[in-house]
């Protein structure tokens, strides 16, 4: 699950499905079953079947 919806991937690590999502270069920020993610740990965040990841990007304003 990412965002609330099902994707099917073949990544390996948050950070292989952050690339393969088109966030590479992007500021976002992530969590991994409800656990904060820091982007210096998405390499070695590894993704098993069921696991639900959050994506946000930052947003300006108030």
């Amino acid at each position: 699950m990412v965002n609330g919806e099902a994707l099917a991937t073949d990544a390996t690590t948050l950070d292989s499905l952050c690339r393969e999502l088109g966030f590479a270069d992007a500021k976002i920020a992530t969590a991994l079953n409800g656990a904060f993610v820091p982007k210096t740990e998405r390499i070695t965040a590894e993704l098993t079947d069921g696991d639900t990841v959050e994506i946000l990007s930052p947003r300006q304003g108030g």
